[in-house]
């Protein structure tokens, strides 16, 4: 089949060996693939719901936003921890931070916390074949430096080349020299070796479609794109989608009204760069001058456009390939990211603007009809052409969370389902502490939600995050605290009304939570405050029949 002259950055032999054991198990008398759906696992990287199918008037996704058409997508889905590390290791295993005991970068679940199984995982040892392309797991010492090789996949994962110089003095100033800029258009053909990670990603991913393609291997491919994280290093064809006399400030810019200091991240890590550093702005609370506030939210919009370009891409691979008619589809982000929104320019925090990232599945044959052989699923659409925003199929509003990916993609799958995890479950290799999100989606017979896991008069679901901090006030440290340093656990619920957040006093020493120790509180309320901007928490009744009404975290 001259496989190895396609396969590029892979073991040949490892290659040929894996595909051909795949297709012994999946293909039938018939050489027909068996029953059963692939998965395509996308993942964005910092990406706020800034997307014309959640409701966003100026950012062109229309790619994205066909996906959406066809898919059911959840308005109010959450993230466990808002920085990437955390957040992808526990949507990975299923399991809370809590649980993985990863709060920052430095260390390795299967050896710190226990040695849980991973989404991927169960889906090779249920015979798929798994492929990671781009930044799926957070490489480095929280996935092993592997990203996780052997045990989540089945051929090693794929890192594009280029991503070596995303934080190297590679954008062009205004004086004509090259800075490591926050800020950072670029002529795509001027960069090392004329390209940028995330189009190798696309590139990598549909060549591997098209070998699964010709040996009918049933797969769970994963692609992980680092857009929008920062720096914002995107065409810069891209720019001229947002002219910034278009482009608005963020509607809350100010640190929100009683806001305890514990709460607030000052966004160290945008501070490093060039053009940032070359402000002075104050350290820990800015502002911003509102210039720059708007050429931020200009290229965070336009690495979002450069994104959905991609998807476009490797969705309509998906389709020339013949695949679109039995793979389950997945689209979301680790987390989200602020726009100025509380004064701040990051993640690194419990508000919604944070935590809360898209999330839409489609489902051949139920979120959609399965389409005709040949039929275009999801036609490639040029955002420079495109305006409109297609109406996703079905938008289910409850509060539901990242950590519930692993549940519902096996069950989507027809896998057998997961056991719940006991507490605690530090030996227990395979569980989930997420709840199936199928529930939520509407029945293949009558187009209603399946609420069979729910009783009639049970409580709304709720989601729950958590954040750290090494202190009460603002440090350089703030945002990512290394875990010896912590000293202060923010944990937040988030319902269909409010969001209460609880900073409690934390011993990195033993994973202790003092629940005693209270350094702060939040309570918003959602009808009278959306955006989170008036804090109702005293500190003084945290004891009070308010609190204790809503802020309910200790039964969680």
């Amino acid at each position: 089949m001259g496989l190895e002259l396609k396969i590029r950055g892979f073991g040949l032999n490892l290659i040929r060996i894996c595909l051909l054991s795949s297709t012994r198990i999946f293909l039938g008398s018939s050489g027909t693939p068996a029953d059963g759906m692939n998965v395509l696992f996308i993942i964005a990287d910092d990406l706020r719901p800034a997307l014309g199918s959640y409701g966003d008037a100026l950012v062109r996704s229309p790619n994205i936003d066909q996906l959406a058409s066809r898919s059911v997508v959840f308005q109010n889905a959450f993230a466990q921890q808002a920085v990437c590390a955390p957040s992808r290791v526990s949507f990975l295993t299923g399991r809370r931070p809590d649980t993985t005991r990863l709060y920052d970068f430095n260390s390795y679940w299967r050896v710190h916390a226990g040695n849980y199984s991973t989404l991927p995982q169960y889906f090779k040892e249920n015979g798929y074949l798994t492929m990671s392309v781009g930044k799926v797991f957070h490489p480095g010492i929280s996935s092993n430096h592997s990203d996780d090789y052997p045990y989540s996949w089945t051929i090693p994962a794929f890192h594009p080349s280029s991503e070596k110089y995303e934080n190297t003095k590679v954008c062009k100033g205004k004086d004509g020299g090259l800075h490591a800029n926050l800020l950072c258009p670029v002529d795509v053909s001027e960069m090392p070796e004329g390209t940028l990670p995330d189009i190798q990603s696309t590139e990598e991913a549909l060549r591997l479609l098209d070998i699964v393609k010709e040996h009918g291997s049933k797969f769970f491919l994963a692609v992980g794109y680092h857009k929008p994280h920062i720096p914002f290093r995107y065409p810069k064809e891209f720019l001229k989608l947002y002219p910034l006399e278009n482009v608005t400030l963020a509607p809350d810019p100010d640190v929100p009204k009683g806001l305890p200091s514990v709460a607030y991240n000052p966004w160290t890590d945008i501070r490093h760069r060039e053009d940032v550093a070359a402000l002075n702005i104050s350290f820990p609370y800015g502002p911003i001058p509102e210039d720059f506030q708007r050429q931020i939210r200009q290229s965070y919009f336009a690495s979002v456009s450069y994104l959905d370009m991609l998807v476009g891409k490797l969705l309509n691979g998906l389709d020339d390939a013949g695949l679109s008619h039995n793979t389950i589809v997945v689209f979301t982000a680790d987390h989200g990211w602020s726009l100025g929104e509380h004064g701040e320019w990051a993640k690194y925090s419990n508000f919604d603007i944070a935590t809360r990232i898209p999330l839409m599945f489609y489902v051949p044959g139920l979120t959609t009809p399965i389409f005709n052989p040949g039929e275009k699923v999801f036609p490639f659409i040029d955002p420079f052409s495109q305006v409109s925003s297609p109406v996703p199929q079905e938008q289910p509003k409850e509060m539901v969370e990242l950590v519930s990916l692993f549940a519902t993609l096996v069950e989507l799958a027809g896998l057998q389902v997961l056991p719940a995890c006991p507490q605690p479950s530090f030996q227990i290799s395979l569980c989930t502490e997420g709840q199936s999100m199928v529930q939520y989606f509407p029945s293949i017979h009558g187009g209603q939600k399946n609420n069979h896991d729910r009783g009639e008069d049970s409580d709304p679901p709720i989601a729950i995050s958590q954040y750290p901090r090494p202190g009460d006030t603002p440090e350089w440290d703030s945002d990512l605290p290394a875990l010896q340093d912590i000293r202060v656990m923010g944990y937040s619920i988030r319902t269909p009304d409010y969001r209460c957040t609880v900073w409690f006093g934390f011993d990195p020493n033993n994973f202790t939570v003092h629940l005693r120790d209270v350094h702060g509180g939040e309570l918003y309320f959602t009808e009278s405050d959306p955006n989170q901007d008036h804090n109702v928490y005293r500190n003084d009744t945290h004891s009070g029949p308010l609190t204790q009404k809503f802020c309910k975290i200790l039964q969680h």
